[in-house]
């Protein structure tokens, strides 16, 4: 019920959101990095929902849902709440469930030949809400986070 009720407050935010809110200034940062093995066990490595929370060094609890399916929601470091909205057998996508930066990011792997491939972790978001000199280093303080996900990703699927 609470998964329902957070996705509904969410829906509803935006659907009676100002247009005036519309006006955004959105952030796309794609980032891949290369993995020595086939993208099947590079996923099967790193697919769980809750796997980020070593990746950042915190902690990540299944709220409610079911590892891995749409509506499945974390929740990481006590604070941060995020909802898989989309998945395909090598990727998930999720949004955070705070409607004021529409945050969302995809995490998949890609396979380049059979024995190598790559994972693609793409974010998007609306730094509207971030004070215009700070807009910048926020940017870049997410790429890097993220950067450093990507390498422990990476180490976690080839590890042997």
């Amino acid at each position: 019920m609470k998964l329902a009720a957070s996705f509904a407050a969410v829906v509803a935010a935006f659907s009676l959101a100002p247009a005036a809110q519309a006006a955004g200034d959105y952030v796309s940062i794609v980032q891949e990095i290369p993995v020595n093995a086939p993208a099947d066990t590079a996923w099967a490595r790193v697919r769980g929902y809750c796997d980020i929370g070593a990746w950042l060094k915190t902690t990540c609890e299944i709220t409610a849902g079911k590892d891995g399916e749409v509506g499945a929601l974390r929740k990481i470091a006590g604070r941060v709440e995020e909802v898989i909205v989309a998945t395909t057998a090598t990727s998930y996508t999720y949004a955070d469930i705070d409607p004021k930066i529409l945050y969302h990011g995809t995490i998949e792997v890609r396979a380049v030949t059979p024995g190598t491939s790559k994972f693609v972790y793409t974010l998007f978001f609306d730094q509207a809400s971030i004070p215009a000199d700070q807009r910048e280093a926020n940017r870049a303080r997410r790429a890097a986070m993220f950067k450093g996900v990507l390498e422990t990703m990476k180490a976690t699927a080839e590890a042997r």
